[in-house]
C-alpha cells in the first residue's frame, strides 16, 4: 500500500457542522449513530434483482461487503441500481434497452454517490452491462473504489448453458432434435444463480476488470454460489476502507497501461467482442485515450490461449478449478505482455500480486502454452473498408477460416433475419446483413445472438457469415462482424447494400469490402432516405439523440 496521504473527505461536506444538522437528522433515521459521522462513508452499489439468475444472489453479496466495511472502520450505505437481462431480452424488442442500461447504471451510481458524498464505493455487478456500467461510474467519480463480480453460474445438466438453448432452436427447426429434447434442454440449462457460463460478455468483462486492477485477485474466477465469492465481498469491503485511508483513487489505477493489460487478457481468453465496445467506453470515462487501432496493435503480439466457450470447449467453472485467470496473467507477464508496474486495488502492483501465484497444473488443457496457441494473434479483428470506413469488429478464432466471400442477404432489423434462418431461406455462401440495429438506429445496438445461434443450430456456422451495425453476445460464434460504423441509420454504407451484392471479409488484410461499382453506390446513396426513428419520447429517444458511434464506445457524454 502506498504511503498514507490526506485524502479528501467528501462525506464531511454532507455531515459536518451546524449547517448540515438536517442531513444528520435524516441519516440518524436510517441507522447512523454519533460515531458514524466521523467514519468514511462507503456506498455499496448493488445490482440485485430477481429478474435474472445473474443478479438474484447479489443482495447477499452486498450485505457481506457492507458488514465488512462496518467492521473495518467505515460506515456502509447500500443502494440499488438496475439490471437488464440480456439472456431474457435477446431476440425481442426489449433488447434495445440492454446497452442503454449500461448508461443508466453508470449515471445512477454516479448520481447517488455524488449526491450522498460517499468517500468510497464498492460496486457489485452480475449481468453483462453491470460491469462496464459500474466501472464507468467509478471512473467518473474517481473516489476510492472496488468492483466485485457476482460470479459465474454452475454448468447445467450435460454441461449445458444458455447458449445451448439458443442453438437448440436452430437444431429443432432443422429437425436435428425432437420437441422432447428441445424441452429437456430448456429445462436443464440454467441450474441457479450466476452469470452465463462461458467466456461470454459477463465473464469477459469481469476478467478485464481484474486485469485493470479494479477488482481483487480472483474476483472474476469464482462461482456465484460459493464461499469464495462471499469472502471476495468481505475482502472488498476491507480493501475499500484501506484505499480511502491511503487516498488511492481509480485515476491512479486506470492508466493507459492498465487498459492495455485488460486488452491482452481479453485476447488470451478469447473474450467477447463486447469488450471492445465497453473498454472504449470505460477508457472514455477515465479520460484515457484508447482507440480501435489499439486492439489491433496489442492483438498482433498476444495469442489466444484459452479453449473456452463459445468457440472452444470449456466453461468458466472449469477454468476456476485450475486456478482462474491469475496463472494466465502470470504467463503473460513472464512473456512481457503485461505491464507489471500498474497499481491495483490491493495497494500493490500487478507484478506484486502475481508473484506468489501458482502455475496451472501440467495435466490441464484449458489454457495452452505459448508454443501451442489456439491462434497466434488476436481473435478480435478490427476491419476497415468501403463497408466500414470508421471500422468494424470481427470475432475470428481461425476455426471459421480467415476469409469469407459471399452474396448478401439483407434484412432491415433482426426479427426478419431470424425467421428467414429458421425457415431455411439462408443457405451456404450467404452473407447475412442485419442493419438499422446500431446505437442510434436500433436504437440500443441489439445483440445478434438469436440469428448467430440459429445459424449455428442449423449447422451453417462455417458456411454463412453475418455482418451488422449491431453487436454480438459473447455467446455468438461463427464468421461474424459487428459494430460496423458508420451505422445504417446515419447514412453508413451498410445501408446501401442490396440482396445479391458480393461481400468480401478478410481477417488477414483486415478488410471488409462491398464489391459494387462506385457509381452504383453513388446512385444508391442519392436514393437513400433516413428511416423514421423507433421512438420519439422516453429513454430510447433520448439515447438515440446523444449516443456516439460504436467506434467510440457508444457513449452518451461525448463532447461535440
Amino acid at each position: 500500500m502506498p504511503s498514507k496521504v490526506n485524502p479528501r473527505r467528501y462525506s464531511s461536506e454532507v455531515v459536518d457542522g451546524l449547517k448540515q444538522a438536517p442531513s444528520r437528522a435524516m441519516l440518524r433515521a436510517v441507522g447512523y449513530k454519533d460515531a458514524d459521522f466521523k467514519k468514511p462513508a462507503i456506498g455499496v452499489a448493488s445490482t440485485w434483482s430477481n429478474l435474472t439468475p445473474c443478479n438474484m444472489h447479489i443482495d447477499k453479496l452486498a450485505r457481506a461487503a457492507a458488514a465488512a466495511i462496518d467492521k473495518s472502520g467505515g460506515k456502509s450505505t447500500t443502494f440499488g441500481t438496475i439490471t437488464v437481462s440480456d439472456g431474457i431480452s435477446n431476440g425481442a424488442p426489449g433488447m434495445r434497452y440492454s446497452l442503454v442500461s449500461r448508461e443508466v447504471i453508470a449515471d445512477s451510481i454516479e448520481t447517488v454517490s455524488g449526491a450522498q458524498g460517499f468517500d468510497g464505493v464498492v460496486a457489485i455487478g452480475g449481468c453483462d452491462k453491470n460491469m462496464p456500467g459500474c466501472m464507468m461510474a467509478l471512473a467518473r467519480l474517481n473516489r476510492p473504489s472496488v468492483f466485485v463480480y457476482g460470479g459465474t453460474i454452475r454448468p447445467g445438466a450435460k454441461r449445458r448453458d444458455i447458449i445451448s438453448v439458443f442453438e437448440a432452436r436452430g437444431a429443432f427447426a432443422s429437425g436435428a432434435i425432437s420437441a422432447r429434447e428441445m424441452n429437456e434442454i430448456e429445462r436443464t440449462a440454467i441450474p441457479g444463480p450466476g452469470s452465463c457460463a462461458g467466456m461470454y460478455t459477463a465473464n469477459t468483462m469481469a476478467s478485464a476488470i481484474e486485469a485493470l486492477g479494479m477488482s481483487l485477485p480472483n474476483s472474476s474466477a469464482q462461482e456465484a454460489v460459493s464461499r469464495h465469492k462471499i469472502k471476495d465481498c468481505q475482502d472488498a469491503g476491507k480493501a475499500v476502507v484501506r484505499l480511502v485511508k491511503a487516498g488511492i483513487t481509480p485515476s491512479q489505477i486506470l492508466t493507459r497501461e492498465a487498459f492495455e493489460n485488460a486488452i491482452a487478457v481479453v485476447i488470451a481468453l478469447s473474450g467477447s467482442t463486447n469488450a471492445v465496445l465497453h473498454l472504449l467506453a470505460m477508457a472514455h470515462a477515465a479520460n484515457v485515450p484508447l482507440e480501435l487501432d489499439d486492439f489491433t496493435r496489442i492483438g498482433a503480439r498476444v495469442p489466444v490461449l484459452a479453449d473456452l466457450r463459445p468457440s472452444g470447449k470449456y466453461m468458466m467453472s472449469e477454468l476456476i478449478r485450475i486456478g482462474g485467470i491469475q496463472p494466465l496473467m502470470k504467463m503473460l507477464l513472464d512473456e512481457k505482455l503485461l505491464h507489471g508496474d500498474c497499481l491495483t486495488v490491493t495497494g500493490k502492483t500487478l507484478a506484486q500480486n502475481l508473484k506468489s501465484v501458482k502455475r496451472y497444473p501440467k495435466s490441464q488443457d484449458i489454457v495452452r502454452a505459448f508454443s501451442n496457441p489456439i491462434k497466434p494473434d488476436s481473435h478480435l479483428v478490427v476491419l476497415y473498408g468501403n463497408l466500414a470506413p470508421e471500422g468494424a469488429v470481427a470475432k475470428i478464432t481461425g476455426k471459421e477460416g480467415l476469409s469469407f466471400s459471399g452474396r448478401a442477404r439483407v434484412f432491415d432489423g433482426e426479427e426478419a433475419s431470424v425467421q428467414a434462418i429458421l425457415d431455411g431461406k439462408v443457405v451456404a455462401g450467404d452473407v447475412v446483413v442485419i442493419r438499422y440495429e446500431g446505437p442510434k438506429g436500433g436504437p440500443g445496438m441489439r445483440e445478434m445472438l438469436s440469428p448467430t445461434s440459429a445459424i449455428a443450430g442449423r449447422g451453417l456456422a462455417d458456411q454463412v457469415a453475418l455482418i451488422t451495425d449491431g453487436r454480438f453476445s459473447g455467446g455468438s460464434r461463427g464468421f461474424v462482424v459487428g459494430h460496423i460504423a458508420p451505422e445504417a441509420a446515419v447514412g453508413g454504407p451498410i445501408g446501401l447494400v442490396r440482396d445479391g451484392d458480393a461481400i468480401t471479409i478478410d481477417a488477414q488484410t483486415r478488410e471488409i469490402r462491398l464489391d459494387v461499382a462506385a457509381e452504383t453506390l453513388a446512385k444508391r446513396r442519392n436514393e437513400w432516405r433516413a428511416p423514421e426513428p423507433y421512438a420519439r419520447k422516453g429513454v430510447l429517444a433520448k439515447y438515440a439523440r446523444v449516443v456516439s458511434s460504436a467506434s467510440r464506445g457508444a457513449v452518451t457524454d461525448c463532447e461535440v
